[in-house]
């Protein structure tokens, strides 16, 4: 068992009350970021960057809906070089709404936007480093050379960013890490963060300090921990590292799959104080991404006890916030279902919901209820109470625990805080809220935030045996999102998982309507995961955990991977779902849907 206290590490004030981050002040034009600064919202246009028409028209549409940053891609420096014009127009039409180059493989594209754009993101993935899947070891001199080849490459975007009092984002993807850090810290989050930090310390040679981090990852698990370790690194770095954060779930997908994804990895981090500014990418006409976004922000807002006064929310964490392992609890059955140890994560609902639904159990397919709550001897717990804590800790016979309804705590924080003090043999319970819906009228969007977010940050934590959704009124509905849920965060697979990008202009295909068209050919192949990237820029590396991939490779050309190697190649976009399928049955992955009834 590892604890936050006995490592060097940490990334929170105070595991046990929401707090949040302290960082410096950055502008983005005249925006202010990070600081005092609400948590801002932004995204990215979907339109070819050299179409300055159709540009301007999404970006203002994207700030009329609310966006307060927008980001464009410029894949050359030809694209580049139209930003003038993009820019232009935009403040022609009376909109400040600052403006973001979004910059893969190209220095000199960076070096032009740099002229025309408040803020450029650069890829340490690919911006002067390698990308070629190559093996191979490097020496420390070796190292050495390829870290003085990018400072070469990297030193004159600095230099004019500081000249134009430009802001930067030192973006890196889980998916477009290079070789050269591949090599020495793996895919993995310690690799995402030291490839970052090489470009801050270059940034901060030159006393350039405009800039803020980004660690997107398309695995909610990987994106929290690489946040978590970019922040304990930041303090480790000393005081005057505290620069901003934006968050982000790259290739979060669409429909409530994204919206659960994205509030699982952004929404955790929010609780913990971790966070400057946010994009929800779906892959969705990016207007679709704003209100999620807000809401999200003021989910946060509304959800968090400010402080803890009396100092009663205390403890040492069961766990290791930086490297997943399940709590190891001890197995319990209830009738046929047994949870704890290994065994799967149980979905419990109420009677009144069971009661609802018992007509057409056998019909529900994946989407069953499998225990009752008010029939399984549950323990209520407060956490703070430690003598009824230690009282069932001294009980021979593993329990069954949750928290009772009503509890004054934020939902994360009452469960870590019980799960470092109750012995791990009795497995935990977990809500979504403690306080049960009496609304049939609810907003389900906030419904599922905030379930998300709650059960999915724990979730990727290892804690929880079992969930209950109390939030939902609807009985087929809570139960949908309980499985959503336990699938975004990996804990449990019962059907076909997705990584989609959301589309942009660097996209080769229409994403939404291929996304769609996916999603009904292959939407039963329960535990297959399908990668669908518009681009190679993030393609292979990304599709890292894919079954399958379906890539743009040229315009209305696709190429078909499985895993991250590509076996077919510019196959024509009109036929390319079929030959996917294909490939899917020459891998022995398909069969054939079965029809179920998915309750609602």
């Amino acid at each position: 068992m590892s604890s936050i206290a006995d490592n060097a590490l940490k990334y929170c004030p105070d595991l046990f009350a929401y707090q949040r981050r302290e960082t410096r002040e950055i502008k983005v034009g005249k925006l202010g970021f990070g600081a005092g600064n609400p948590i801002r919202i932004q995204s990215m246009i979907t339109s070819d960057t050299r179409d300055t028409e159709a540009c301007v028209k999404e970006i203002l549409e994207l700030a009329e809906a609310g966006c307060e940053l927008v980001r464009v891609t410029a894949q050359t420096r030809k694209y580049a070089e139209n930003l003038e014009h993009i820019s232009h127009g935009v403040r022609t039409a009376g909109c400040d709404v600052p403006l973001v180059a979004d910059i893969h493989f190209k220095p000199d594209a960076a070096l032009e936007a740099a002229k025309w754009m408040e803020k450029v993101r650069v890829n340490p993935g690919n911006y002067a480093d390698k990308k070629k899947f190559e093996i191979r070891e490097y020496s420390d001199d070796q190292y050495a050379l390829e870290l003085e080849r990018i400072r070469e490459q990297f030193t004159p975007l600095v230099h004019i960013l500081k000249e134009k009092q430009r802001a930067l984002r030192i973006g890196t993807n889980h998916g477009s890490l290079s070789d050269r850090i591949m090599n020495r810290y793996g895919d993995t989050p310690l690799g995402m963060v030291e490839s970052a930090l090489e470009f801050a310390h270059i940034a901060r040679e030159h006393d350039y300090h405009n800039f803020v981090f980004s660690m997107k990852a398309s695995n909610p698990k990987v994106m929290i921990e690489a946040y978590r370790l970019l922040v304990a690194r930041l303090n480790q770095e000393g005081g005057d590292w505290n620069y901003p954060i934006h968050l982000g779930v790259t290739e979060a997908g669409d429909g409530e799959d994204g919206r659960i994804k994205s509030a699982i990895g952004i929404g955790s981090l929010l609780a913990d104080g971790i966070g400057d500014t946010i994009r929800v990418s779906l892959t969705e006409d990016p207007v679709k991404e704003i209100p999620v976004a807000k809401a999200l922000v003021s989910n946060i807002e509304n959800a968090q006890l400010p402080h803890d006064p009396e100092d009663l929310q205390t403890g040492t964490i069961s766990y290791n916030p930086f490297s997943f392992q399940r709590r190891q609890s001890q197995v319990m059955t209830f009738g046929e279902t047994a949870l704890g140890g290994n065994h799967t994560i149980a979905v419990f609902t109420s009677r009144d919901k069971w009661n609802a639904l018992a007509h057409k159990i056998d019909q529900l397919g994946d989407f069953k209820p499998e225990i009752v709550a008010e029939d399984a001897d549950i323990v209520e717990l407060d956490p703070r109470d430690t003598d009824a804590v230690s009282a069932i800790n001294a009980l021979p016979e593993t329990r069954l625990v949750t928290i009772p309804d009503g509890l004054p705590m934020a939902t994360i924080h009452a469960y870590r805080l019980l799960a470092c003090l109750l012995d791990a043999r009795h497995p935990i319970l977990l809500k979504d809220t403690f306080t049960p819906s009496t609304d049939s009228q609810a907003d389900f969007q906030n419904t599922l935030l905030t379930a998300a977010r709650n059960i999915g940050s724990l979730l990727c934590d290892g804690i929880g045996d079992a969930v209950l959704i109390q939030g939902e009124q609807a009985p087929g509905q809570s139960l949908r999102l309980a499985y959503n849920i336990l699938q975004a965060a990996g804990s449990r697979i019962f059907k076909t998982d997705y990584v989609a990008c959301p589309s942009c202009g660097r996209t080769l295909f229409n994403l939404q309507e291929t996304t769609q068209k996916i999603r009904a050919a292959t939407g039963h192949l329960k535990g297959v995961r399908i990668a669908i990237m518009g681009c190679i820029v993030n393609g292979p590396g990304e599709m890292a955990d894919a079954d399958f991939g379906y890539v743009g490779g040229a315009p209305n050309k696709i190429n078909l991977y499985v895993n991250k190697t590509p076996v077919k190649f510019n196959i024509p976009e009109d036929e390319a779902v079929d030959r996917l399928i294909d490939l899917i049955k020459e891998h022995d992955r398909w069969f054939e849907p079965k029809e179920v009834v998915q309750g609602s």
